[in-house]
């Protein structure tokens, strides 16, 4: 079994205010990075994309590379920390339920007019059509630490509430009041979401190759928040989800999951992250395939 993976952590961002950078997220890739070294992976066979590095164009090319060489039995990683935020449908893309595009920040995101620049983000959209390339057989593992949608569009005052708490959303708003007018408009058009089908639950659908196995930082109509634990800047998420790694690494992927949840619960982050995937891979361990 070979093994590969792609760690990115962006806390700086290269078009965006200071206010709006985050502190955890190259911990995360750097502590992910770690952890996999348990299961095999090596400095060789793992990238880490930290800040400037991990502009869309490097991501992307990373994420490909690793799918290309993928065989089947082989074990991938991708890990993703950052601010995630959502972009108005493009014209003739029906496949919203909500009007929106859940999308992750780059390094280089950038406006265009009221919204995100879709060439400095990366869409689920984009990620679903790369994981099918993933051959069958083999065994993809993804692990977002960042907002990923919204029931209700997250706004400032979210954002300002969780800050007071010593915390801070993965989430960032359309870039201008115009501009998130238009999201809440759009919103107010369309069915509200319970369930995060478009992306999560499709990023895992079955489709020529593999099936992914999801971890997600929180629910459609959460925050993933940027915190700190002995000192020490981290995403909730995987903090949480690495010492449970650590402390029981036989543990299923369900068990890990009610791990993380029972640690947000204590430290009372209102976030509960989720686990996307076929049944049989919650029931067995992290790295095994089923």
């Amino acid at each position: 079994m070979a093994r590969s993976a792609v760690c990115v952590g962006i806390n700086e961002f290269e078009h965006l205010p200071m206010s709006s950078w985050l502190a955890g997220c190259v911990n995360d890739a750097e502590d992910i990075s770690a952890a996999l070294k348990k299961f095999g992976f090596t400095a060789r066979t793992t990238t880490v994309l930290r800040d400037s590095e991990a502009t869309k164009q490097a991501v992307m090319q990373a994420l490909n590379a690793m799918v290309d060489k993928a065989r089947p039995g082989d074990h991938l990683v991708f890990s993703f920390s950052s601010h995630g935020t959502q972009v108005p449908n493009q014209p003739g893309d029906r496949d919203e339920p909500d009007g929106l595009d859940e999308v992750f920040a780059c390094y280089d995101i950038k406006r265009a007019g009221d919204q995100w620049d879709r060439d400095t983000v990366i869409s689920d959209d984009e990620l679903r059509e790369l994981f099918q390339r993933v051959p069958e057989g083999a065994l993809l593992e993804v692990l977002l630490d960042t907002c990923h949608s919204g029931t209700g569009l997250k706004d400032l005052e979210e954002i300002q509430l969780a800050m007071t708490l010593g915390r801070k959303p993965r989430f960032l708003p359309p870039p201008t009041p115009r501009g998130l007018d238009r999201a809440r408009s759009i919103r107010e058009l369309r069915p509200t979401r319970t369930v995060d089908h478009k992306a999560l639950v499709e990023l895992t659908r079955r489709g020529k190759g593999a099936r992914p196995v999801l971890f997600a930082a929180c629910k459609p109509h959460q925050t993933a928040s940027d915190a700190t634990f002995d000192g020490r800047p981290n995403g909730a998420f995987t903090h949480l989800l690495l010492r449970s790694l650590t402390d029981r690494p036989d543990a299923t992927r369900a068990e890990h999951l009610r791990a993380v949840h029972a640690g947000l619960k204590a430290e009372q982050f209102e976030q509960r992250s989720t686990l996307e995937g076929a049944l049989k891979a919650k029931k067995v361990g992290f790295g095994t395939l089923w």
